[in-house]
């Protein structure tokens, strides 16, 4: 045997060593009931540990490849390519080349253990149920019976809910749009997905804040994307260092969150915004502009954004209800020139045929209702204690070991401890003492911040939850 695994290859040599006579068998250098090396020879053969060699030889056995009989030795299966055909596909290989990368285990561990155990939920960015419309929502389903067309629908979305959107940002964001420069999607996430497959190519190089939400999102890293992060300040990203990042690396797409950023909670300010819409223009850099927060400020000022300001069609603009009305009716939306929604809109007609009908109906009814109005002061009002809840309830426990600065909107609250932790140890300790939150390493920070979330958890709950949080800190500090 010439062949030996790569020992500068990341996959492990036991899977090496599997491939290798997998790939052998199919090629017929291996037949039916040949008799495989023995586990001491084969590791001698390549210079690797007999546990090695197990190891192989059970990835093998798993799939029906070969057979190990005590006393025998390891043979090739006679029954691969016989009349049976149980030959059990290499799951394991198929997990690792998919080209559609997972979420980080991290992010995989906080969603499992919030949705398996009754944990102080400080993590997820999503309302709480007592924030949802449901009165107004039994409300429009039982005096407005649906009478819509069942089958598939325009590409781009039920073009009556497109009407109503654009008056929507026409009235509250100052936006001026008609339904066809507007795409409906699944949420923010899937217009992010669609942009990045549709407009982008591998080894572009794209630019997103420090810290970051979309810096957590695979779908960056699936599409070969050159990352280059823009620190974000008081005041958002300083528009000087996208210009040498540009210089550099020629920059094609700048993703940003303007109002209450996920998950600094900050404000780019006018300045800075309109800074960002020259450079943009000067260099012919389109902008995704993802504004999930805007409407809850909670001064009730919306501040303008980008796409209000944008006079050359430079901003891709994306919104969604998720934040503002309930995440699970999966509506988002995307804002922009008609050609690019078209080839949007094309690139998601091939995923799902268009947008399900019925919670497209439902939001266009509430979105074009009386009821929106009071439904947004009402969620103003109840983040704006839930936030004053956690300031307070950090100040009380943790304040001279913890920094932040306080929004003005959104539902993140971004906080670095003063003194360098093991962030891992912390969330583990933390989940164990029955809180979660979402560690800033995540999100492409410097160690020592975190993210703590008060839109999803309840305002009686999170004193506890913070208290839960303290002693998570100081058991690991000891």
């Amino acid at each position: 045997m010439n062949w030996k695994p790569d020992r500068t290859n990341k996959r492990p040599i036991y899977k090496q060593i599997a491939d290798y006579i997998e790939q052998g068998i199919s090629t017929g250098l291996f037949s039916p009931e040949t008799m495989l090396p023995s586990e001491r020879t084969l590791a001698e053969m390549l210079h690797v540990n007999r546990s090695t060699v197990v190891a192989a030889y059970e990835e093998l056995q798993s799939m029906g490849i070969v057979e190990r009989k005590k006393g025998s030795g390891t043979i090739v299966s006679t029954d691969i390519w016989g009349l049976e055909h149980r030959r059990i596909p290499n799951w394991s290989r198929y997990l690792e080349r998919g080209s559609f990368l997972p979420n980080l285990p991290v992010v995989q561990r906080i969603r499992k253990e919030t949705q398996e155990n009754d944990l102080i939920n400080m993590a997820s960015g999503e309302l709480s149920p007592s924030l949802f419309p449901n009165e107004q929502f039994q409300r429009i389903l039982s005096e407005r019976p649906f009478t819509g067309y069942l089958g598939y629908d325009d590409p781009q979305g039920s073009e009556e809910l497109r009407d109503t959107i654009a008056t929507h940002v026409k009235e509250y964001k100052n936006i001026n749009t008609d339904s066809s420069s507007i795409l409906i999607t699944s949420g923010a996430q899937q217009a992010l997905h669609l942009i990045v497959q549709c407009l982008l190519k591998p080894g572009d190089a794209v630019a997103i804040e420090d810290p970051s939400y979309c810096y957590s999102l695979p779908i960056f890293h699936t599409a070969g994307l050159k990352i280059y992060r823009l620190p974000v300040d008081s005041h958002g990203f300083n528009p000087d260092d996208l210009v040498q990042f540009h210089k550099k690396h020629r920059i094609r797409m700048i993703f940003l969150n303007p109002d209450y950023q996920n998950p600094t909670g900050t404000v780019l300010s006018m300045e800075r915004r309109k800074q960002i819409l020259n450079l943009s223009a000067e260099y012919g850099i389109p902008i995704i502009e993802d504004d999930p927060y805007s409407l809850t400020s909670f001064d009730g000022v919306v501040n303008s954004t980008l796409k209000t300001m944008d006079d050359n069609g430079n901003v891709l603009y994306i919104s969604s209800l998720s934040k503002i009305i309930a995440s699970g009716l999966r509506i988002g939306w995307v804002i922009g020139p008609t050609k690019i929604i078209q080839r949007l809109a094309d690139a998601k007609q091939q995923v799902d045929f268009g947008h399900s009908i019925f919670p497209q109906w439902v939001a266009n009814q509430f979105l074009g209702s009386e009821y929106f109005d009071p439904h947004i002061h009402f969620l103003r009002k109840q983040l704006k204690l839930r936030r004053d809840q956690i300031v307070s309830s950090l100040k009380q426990l943790l304040d001279d070991k913890i920094s932040f600065s306080i929004p003005n909107g959104g539902i993140h609250l971004w906080c670095k401890l003063n003194e360098p932790v093991d962030e891992q140890k912390l969330l583990e300790e933390s989940i164990r003492k029955g809180i979660a939150f979402v560690p800033g390493g995540i999100l492409g920070s410097e160690k020592g911040c975190q993210r703590f979330t008060y839109g999803r958890v309840e305002t009686s709950s999170i004193h506890e939850g913070i208290e839960r949080f303290s002693e998570a800190l100081i058991k690991i500090e000891k």
